[in-house]
């Protein structure tokens, strides 16, 4: 999981999963409470997909 793919791509992590911004990458303070809840869940369950998907390459998960 990484706010920004370029250098994820350049280090070489093969599964990438893009995030929300630098200062919150696992969430957004603008939005309610149960809303940013439901955002964060997607993102993880996206993350975890990402790791029981068969890749070759590096794959970014959008």
């Amino acid at each position: 999981m990484c706010t920004v793919t370029p250098i994820s791509l350049t280090v070489g992590a093969n599964r990438i999963v893009p995030t929300i911004a630098i200062p919150h990458p696992l969430g957004n303070p603008a939005l309610d409470h149960d809303e940013e809840k439901k955002l964060r869940r997607r993102l993880v369950e996206k993350a975890l997909k990402a790791l029981q998907t068969p890749i070759d390459d590096q794959t970014i998960f959008e």
